[in-house]
Parts: structure tokens; sequence; C-alpha cells
């Protein structure tokens, strides 16, 4: 199959890798440290790599750069994410990063990849988007400036390693080995990190969050791996801005797990969010 279509099928596995990356989100901002909650995702997602990799095709040789890429980009990604849900609520930066991202994506895969895209699937993502952003209007917090500025700074780092994964993923010929090999080889960086600079305290937090870990760890893989084979059939800008659906799970997980408050507002840019879902499809 070209990879110029989003079918129904390719739909449905995309609105499940969203809920599942709302999910491993949820499981950092709920852990006391935040960091420390991201190191034991990231560490749990390289060991399962590491277990089921021999089991699979590897990438093409062509695909490797892209992936030593990735990982150094996947690295800044989950640093900004501990230090944007340390400092601010998952409601306002969450949005932020997920609603900003697929623009950038959008725009610089149209103007550097050659990446034309109809105008029914400009405008779903310009719907998802726009409501992914609404839900930081009116939201204060004790993060101010400094969650916002994290945020957007993750932004373009989700931005780029998206047309990175997008392109290295179709070069590979093996989509589950290459998002295997991005976390198996962003995992150990992360964890000598917070072992030089948290010493032993590190390894009580790892055991205490250990179950949580790996809970996380396996929602990032399944949500990652089902988005790059999804780029691997449609359009990458679509399948970018399609995944931020992500934010209506993570706002009713928010709401009931997290007890962060709902308003109509809220609602309302769900209801964007879900209308631009529906726009892309019938594009």
């Amino acid at each position: 199959m070209t990879p110029d279509h989003l079918t129904a099928g390719i739909f449905a596995v995309v609105l499940f890798a969203a809920t599942m990356h709302a999910t491993w989100n949820a499981i950092v901002k709920g852990g006391q440290d935040k960091l420390m909650a991201t190191a034991l995702v990231t560490g749990a997602a390289g060991i399962i790599a590491a277990a089921i990799l021999p089991f699979l095709h590897q990438p093409a040789r062509a695909s490797w750069p892209y992936i030593a890429t990735s990982m150094v980009l996947q690295i800044f990604y989950y640093a900004l994410v501990a230090g944007a849900y340390r400092v601010a609520d998952m409601g306002r930066v969450y949005p932020l990063m997920r609603g900003t991202a697929p623009v950038l994506v959008a725009c610089a895969g149209a103007l550097w990849a050659g990446m034309d895209l109809p105008g029914p699937a400009w405008a779903g993502i310009a719907l998802i988007c726009s409501g992914v952003l609404a839900l930081t209007l009116g939201r204060q917090d004790d993060g101010g400036r400094t969650g916002v500025t994290m945020a957007l700074l993750n932004a373009v780092v989700i931005a780029t390693y998206t047309l990175v994964d997008g392109t290295g993923v179709r070069l590979s010929g093996a989509p589950a080995a290459y998002t295997l090999w991005i976390f198996l080889a962003s995992s150990p960086p992360l964890l000598a990190w917070i072992a030089a600079t948290r010493g032993v305290g590190a390894l009580r937090a790892l055991r205490a969050g250990l179950l949580p870990g790996l809970a996380g760890g396996a929602g990032t893989l399944v949500s990652y791996g089902l988005t790059m084979w999804a780029m691997t059939r449609a359009p990458i800008a679509v399948i970018a801005a399609l995944r931020e659906t992500s934010i209506v799970f993570a706002m009713l997980i928010a709401a009931v797990i997290l007890h962060e408050r709902i308003g109509r507002a809220r609602m309302a840019a769900a209801a964007v969010i879900a209308t631009g879902a529906i726009v892309l499809r019938l594009a």
C-alpha cells in the first residue's frame, strides 16, 4: 500500500496508540518524582525492547542514521517532559506540547519534504491543533512561563523526531524493530544520568516504582510502534495530528485519576478535536 491513504483500520490503530500515549504520560505526571518516573518508563521500554528485538527482522541499513538521530531527540524529549510536569499541570503543558507539534510537522513537511496534503486534511489538522491548544486557555498554575517555555520547546523536539522517524521507518522495512531500537538506544544514557545524579536513592526509587514503570514502558512502546507503522501507510502529518487526539484521553485520565478539573470550555475543545479527527478520516 502506498503511504497516502488513511483507511478505517489505520484510523482505529492510531486512536488506540493515542490512548496508550495518554496513559504513560499520566503515569509520569502521577509520580512524585517526575524525572525518576520518566526514567522508569524509559528503562522499562528499553528492557522490553531488548527482550523482543532478537526475534524480529532488523531495520535496513539506510534507516540507521535516522535511529541514531531519533535516539538523541528522544532523550531531550523525555527530559523536557519530566521538567515540564515538575513545574506545571499536565492539563496545561500536555496540550501545548502535543497541539503545537503537528502544525510544525505539517508546515515543515510541506516546505522541505514535499509532503503535499489535500485541503480537507489541512482543515482536519487545523481543527485538532486548535482544539488541543484551546485546552490551555485561561489555565493558571504555579509553573507559569517556565512550564509554557519547556512545553513549546518540546513541541519543536516532537516535530523534529516525528519527521525523522516518519522518514526513517519507511526506509527501515521493519517498523517494529525500528521502534524498539530507538527505545533500546535511548534508555541507557538517561538511566546512566539518573544513576550519576541520584546515586543510591535512584535504586530505591526504581524498586518502588517498578510496576508503574513497566506499565508505562509497555504503553509508550505500543503507542509509538503503532504510530510508526501507521506512518508507513498514511501521510506523516496526518498521523502526527491524529495521534494528538490523545489529549482527549489525557483529559479524562487527568480528571478521573489525577483529580484535575474539567469545565465546559475543555469539553468544547475536546469536541473540536473529535471533529478534526472525523474530518481527517473523511479527507
